[in-house]
């Protein structure tokens, strides 16, 4: 069976552009591959983050990806701080790599130019070397990804390329898959822009937020005056961004939503519908959060998710450490 991997960094809570572009896609992928899901918590620390926060956040999201569906006997679920192999062969990819690879990525030139006036923290330089290594150690076939961080995988097969020439045949070059739906949810309030963590509140829907708050933000999200449904994403961003929230939820096409709302003259009507949607879809994950935070079985599918990863990371980075000469190719005989 293909192998893949993925991961969320707990900065901020989940939103639903997480559950329905990332999580989701995962409940999906698990029969049909190897799947390795850890929480970027090393990631986390790239920009300042409040030790308690990252803690609660930590717990929180993988709470939620177990209650959303994911199953402990299929997927690999671990935190990436408990595997050391990411920050070593991170190293190793950073001292095999250009100053001009990091600076050219889109995040970090985008992070330079909206903080002229501030320091760059140099993990928002290094990170794409940790992100790479995230992949690299477990010989994965695929990476799920958005259409914002294909430029990621382009790095990592690149990295794992020139490391390759030197040492050849040492790392497997991963491919990526782009979420066919859901792969983008918009902002509620303003819909050109994605639904993020860091996005107003008044645009994102947190899955552990009260039901009520969030089927506030749906009726108050921002439409147009022309009041019919149908899918134009330049013309009609927002209504657009509402009916790829529905067809995510629903399961069905947009094409089929779109004849069932073709008559109808008010936009209340499918807002109020998409949040019966929405209750419908996250009332019974809160539930299962609580109930996995208080059982104490959160832990235990965090260890062996440890314990399998750290089983073939060591033994990944072993041959690794071989090939580059920090390890004698006799040291395991």
């Amino acid at each position: 069976m293909e192998r893949m991997i993925s991961g969320i960094k707990p900065t901020g809570k989940v939103t639903l552009g997480n559950y329905l572009g990332a999580i989701k896609q995962f409940i999906k992928y698990q029969d049909d591959y190897e799947l390795l899901v850890f929480i970027a918590d090393l990631h986390a620390l790239t920009l300042p983050i409040n030790r308690d926060e990252l803690e609660e956040n930590t717990e929180n999201l993988a709470a939620i990806y177990i209650a959303s569906g994911l199953d402990p006997k299929k997927v690999k679920l671990f935190k990436q701080s408990d595997i050391y192999g990411h920050t070593e062969l991170s190293w190793l990819l950073t001292c095999n790599t250009v100053l001009g690879e990091f600076t050219k990525m889109p995040q970090y030139k985008n992070y330079v130019e909206n903080h002229k006036n501030e320091g760059v923290p140099t993990g928002m330089l290094l990170y794409p070397s940790l992100m790479s290594a995230d992949i690299l150690l477990y010989d994965v076939d695929y990476v799920p990804v958005g259409e914002d961080q294909q430029s990621h995988i382009d790095l990592c097969r690149d990295m794992a390329e020139k490391f390759n020439k030197k040492y050849p045949n040492t790392l497997k070059l991963p491919k990526s898959i782009l979420a066919k739906t859901g792969a983008k949810i918009m902002s509620l309030s303003n819909p050109t822009k994605k639904m993020s963590k860091s996005e107003s509140d008044k645009g994102t829907i947190y899955i552990l937020d009260d039901i009520e708050i969030s089927k506030k933000k749906i009726m108050k999200a921002v439409t147009d005056s022309e009041d019919k449904v149908y899918y134009d994403p330049i013309n009609k961003p927002g209504i657009s961004n509402l009916l790829t929230i529905y067809s995510c939820l629903s399961g069905e096409d947009i094409k089929v939503i779109e004849d069932r709302y073709k008559d109808v003259i008010n936009y209340g009507v499918f807002k109020k519908d998409l949040c019966s949607l929405l209750e419908k879809e996250l009332l019974p994950i809160q539930e299962k959060v609580s109930h996995l935070k208080e059982s104490g079985r959160l832990d235990y599918i965090l260890y062996e998710g440890k314990n399998y990863a750290n089983i073939y990371s060591q033994s990944k980075l072993n041959k690794i450490y071989k090939e580059v000469g920090l390890r004698s190719k006799n040291w395991d005989k």
